[in-house]
């Protein structure tokens, strides 16, 4: 029984952690060098719903970062450099 509490333990810690590790690596972390990057390749988009994604995306990551979110900051500015991508 202790066994099967220590498995579920390390297991519930990983699954913890895991969402913001992979925000952090998916979107190369969030910093503001990383935010600066995204916001010039904004502006230099074309006008269109692309833009304004991009837009929300990266004010939400810049509210996420100033409130200590990291991982929630990495997911936005992962998603808001994918909007940069074009379609």
């Amino acid at each position: 029984m202790t066994k099967l509490l220590g498995v579920i333990a390390i297991a519930a810690v990983a699954f913890a952690v895991a969402p913001a590790q992979a925000a952090k690596h998916a979107a190369g972390g969030c910093s503001s060098a990383n935010l600066e990057k995204t916001e010039t390749a904004i502006e230099n988009m074309a006008d269109g719903d692309g833009k304004l994604v991009a837009q929300k995306e990266i004010a939400s990551a810049q509210d996420s970062m100033l409130n200590g979110k990291m991982g929630a900051c990495g997911a936005h500015l992962n998603k808001a450099m994918h909007a940069t991508m074009g379609k």
